[in-house]
């Protein structure tokens, strides 16, 4: 793999294909970055305290030195932001600095800040102008690229919201360096995804390079290029993930369901925690299905220990609810259709497929024996092959 330390990677949708800008510097460059695509424009940055915190005032100067003066809105931290109320705040702040349609939102911070002014760009005014400026990795790597935006519900995760892509994402990789470590593991939860997914190659060597990934340098913008190729590919043939675009949920419809069962409480699961701990069981889910080998599933199991993520349910601190009550999120999931459960499932390392009509006997029987305090049952014990 390369290890140049700036790259442009574009996602092609014909005429509204953008560029995800990866490097160095690029808050200090936004300014003249976002004029040079959207001359004459006016700007709100949408953050939260504690981004705004680290890197408002250098995002600001960089706006300012490209002819923009932007309104601020600054908002709590936590995925509880993804709510109705701060949604109605993010959009009451850009109609009070009376901006019009063909003006921008700027995104400043993690995946609840980009999803949440996507969503308020996308309805304010029938959509406007929407720049995502990710200061996490879990956002560099996956939030931001793609259009997804939206709010949770208390009847599940990011059950409302729009299709609304950015016109530019800057990634600037000098933000990672302020990142808690926690954070910064949950993120790269969503890198090896893309490995897992399919390219095997990539899985393989985040497994050797994985160290040198989290203490950053070429390895780190290389990996960070290499997962936003992985999801341009995909949101270029799959828009509106009618198809291929769904496998980009590999481990999120357990993850999902963790997170939903947690109350979205961060200091018990984060997100990107949440998919290493789904992907763990797809792997192992798939196993249990006689469509996968268990060595699979230990290889992903290993690796997720290796750089410190949860893999297991028994990682989440505290009490999770019984099986019948997680399987019970899991058919919530957006990615159920007209009741029959749909799952990213594999058949190796970066081999992974949709299965659709997954039996919910199946998944409750699994997730009774990987929830903790459980029997657990042997893997590859079931026959039936979903997909």
């Amino acid at each position: 793999m390369s290890t140049n330390t700036n790259v442009t990677v574009e996602v092609g949708l014909g005429d509204r294909a953008y560029d995800i800008l990866i490097g160095s510097g690029l808050l200090l460059r936004a300014g003249s970055e976002i004029s040079r695509r959207l001359p004459g424009t006016r700007a709100a940055v949408v953050t939260d305290v504690n981004v705004a915190a680290a890197h408002l005032e250098t995002l600001k100067a960089g706006l300012e030195k490209g002819g923009i003066q932007p309104a601020e809105i600054t908002l709590p931290a936590g995925e509880k932001t993804k709510s109705f109320a701060h949604l109605e705040e993010v959009v009451d702040g850009v109609l009070a600095a009376r901006l019009e349609r063909g003006d921008v939102v700027i995104a400043l911070g993690g995946g609840v800040i980009g999803d949440l002014a996507g969503f308020a760009a996308g309805i304010v005014r029938r959509g406007m102008n929407f720049v995502q400026v990710p200061t996490s990795l879990l956002a560099q790597v996956d939030s931001s690229v793609g259009g997804k935006t939206g709010i949770n519900s208390a009847r599940g995760k990011n059950l409302v919201g729009v299709f609304h892509q950015p016109k530019l994402v800057l990634a600037d990789t000098e933000v990672l360096d302020t990142l808690p470590i926690r954070d910064f593991r949950a993120g790269y939860a969503e890198l090896a995804k893309y490995g897992l997914i399919d390219r095997p190659d990539f899985f393989a060597w985040l497994e050797e390079n994985w160290a040198q990934v989290f203490a950053g340098g070429p390895e780190r913008a290389e990996a960070i290029a290499e997962a936003c190729r992985a999801k341009a590919d995909v949101v270029a043939r799959d828009e509106f993930e009618t198809g291929d675009r769904a496998l980009l949920n590999l481990g999120h419809t357990f993850g999902h369901a963790l997170e939903a069962a947690t109350h979205y409480d961060s200091a018990r699961l984060v997100h990107g925690e949440g998919v290493a701990i789904g992907m763990a069981l797809a792997y192992r889910f798939s196993s249990r299905l006689n469509l996968a080998s268990p060595d699979d599933a230990a290889r992903v199991e290993a690796h997720l220990r290796a750089v410190g993520l949860p893999w297991r349910m028994a990682d989440i601190p505290g009490e999770l609810p019984d099986a019948e009550a997680l399987l019970a999120f899991i058919t919530q999931d957006k990615k159920v259709s007209r009741g029959a459960l749909t799952f990213i499932l594999t058949r190796g390392i970066g081999q992974a497929f949709i299965a659709k009509d997954v039996p919910g006997s199946e998944v409750l029987s699994f997730l009774r024996e990987n929830r903790p305090g459980q029997p657990k049952g042997s893997p590859g014990q079931q026959k039936s092959r979903p997909g």
